[in-house]
């Protein structure tokens, strides 16, 4: 593959992050993903034989890739400091985009495709999904909680921080992104004078 076919196929993924994370899953079309990323509608064919489904299945990695490096950036500097880096991460990301941007993973995990079944995409999100709460318990362990602790506040902060990004969206609102960062920080421990405000 040339570096031009390469580049071309890596913005086709890119751009089907980002419908994702705005538009969801159905409102993904092969057609608008090309325009966005200014490739020829037939080039999608030839990089993608395997069609839309093939598409949303990279760019579900892609985004978990992308997610799970900032998470793992953030939680360099320990669990609860970690913890709040990525909580203000995803803040500014309501914020900056008014709201319009979610989460792309979650977004091809909560809609059902209207032309057929897609239990690759399904398995692909929970792959991703699996790999964060995995970091996170990574982390906790290493500060000694037992691993059935650190996997339940794994599934906990994951399971909050997708919900809030929900309600913020509804509601065009910070306000639920701050309750739930607030109440995660306590059970985790995060000192108050550091916590989200």
């Amino acid at each position: 593959m040339s570096p031009r076919q390469s580049d071309s196929r890596q913005r086709l993924v890119t751009a089907a992050a980002d419908m994702l994370a705005q538009h969801g899953f159905n409102a993904t079309s092969i057609r608008e993903m090309a325009k966005r990323a200014d490739a020829p509608v037939g080039s999608t064919y030839h990089h993608f034989p395997g069609g839309k489904h093939q598409m949303v299945i990279e760019a579900v990695q892609l985004a978990g890739t992308r997610v799970g490096a900032g998470l793992e950036h953030h939680l360099q500097t320990g669990f609860a400091p970690g913890l709040r880096g990525f909580l203000a991460a995803w803040r500014d990301i309501l914020l900056r985009s008014d709201f319009r941007i979610g989460c792309p993973v979650m977004a091809a995990a909560v809609e059902e495709p209207i032309d057929e079944a897609a239990p690759d995409v399904l398995m692909a999100v929970a792959q991703v999904f699996g790999e964060w709460e995995q970091m996170l318990v990574r982390v906790l362990v290493a500060e000694g909680h037992s691993r059935k602790i650190s996997c339940d506040f794994a599934t906990l902060i994951v399971a909050s921080v997708e919900g809030a990004i929900v309600l913020c969206r509804a509601q065009r609102s910070i306000d639920p992104f701050d309750r739930v960062s607030r109440r995660l920080e306590e059970i985790v421990g995060v000192p108050k004078e550091s916590r989200i405000k």
